[in-house]
């Protein structure tokens, strides 16, 4: 019978971890990496019979789910953020899918956004897609210094069932990942020699493509405050990507 391991990485994120633990307790292997973590999320994940390894908290975030990835040892592994669920339902359509003849080897899964309070509908934030199901040995991730992704060496196929995501807990935590993504996503635009004109006007097309053109105005009140943090990302993103280009501070 076809086995599965969950990765995971997490830097201090033990105030969430056992939620996202508990809806996988299931697995067949549970790998965590530990991103110089000063909490106590080591010993959750040991509760759980985790696997554990500690790395260096590396900003480019593939590198340590590349390592998290290599040291699974069933026949599939599942890559998830601490920030989200396994329901039933998923749990029971990839056992289904792992144990079946089908010659596929990555899965997509629609992810499910809870944002403040609501599960958001429209403006890009579902299906919201991953690949996160994958066949051992026939996936890696790509170089990229955000938004990491998996490249698959043969068929993939979708599933039906979401995969749960609260990308955020509280007000400080908005600030800490627009910290984290604007540093990132600047280094990226110069990596690719992106022009001043279309990193600022980026944020501006994003909005209107997610708020107006993907009907996140549908989703109410919180649909806008989403625009406006997606908005909000990339307009600082701008600013720091003519900072560090004026000042060539680009690591």
């Amino acid at each position: 019978m076809p086995t599965i391991s969950f990765a995971i990485i997490a830097r201090n994120e033990a105030d969430i971890l056992q939620d996202c633990l508990e809806s996988v307790k299931w697995a067949d292997e549970l790998v965590f990496v530990s991103c110089q973590s000063t909490d106590n999320g080591i010993a959750i994940a040991q509760n759980y019979n985790a696997t554990v390894f500690e790395r260096k908290n590396e900003k480019t975030v593939y590198i340590n789910k590349q390592f998290a990835l290599d040291r699974a040892n069933s026949d599939w592994v599942f890559i998830l953020d601490p920030d989200e669920r396994i329901s039933e339902k998923l749990k029971n359509e990839i056992l289904e899918k792992i144990n079946s003849s089908e010659e596929i080897n990555g899965y997509y899964i629609p992810r499910k956004n809870f944002y403040f309070g609501k599960w958001l509908k429209q403006g890009g934030k579902y299906p919201d897609f991953q690949l996160r199901l994958i066949r051992k040995d026939t996936g890696k991730f790509k170089p990229l210094p955000v938004h990491e992704s998996i490249e698959i060496n043969g068929k993939t196929a979708f599933l039906d069932n979401d995969l749960i995501h609260y990308p955020y807990k509280n007000t400080e935590d908005i600030i800490k990942k627009l910290e984290f993504y604007t540093d990132i996503i600047s280094k990226k635009y110069i990596l690719s020699n992106y022009s001043k004109t279309y990193v600022f006007i980026r944020p501006f097309a994003k909005f209107l493509n997610n708020y107006i053109f993907k009907l996140g105005f549908m989703d109410g009140a919180i649909g806008f405050i989403v625009a406006i943090i997606d908005f909000c990302v990339l307009f600082v993103t701008a600013i720091r990507f003519k900072e560090k280009i004026e000042t060539n501070t680009h690591d």
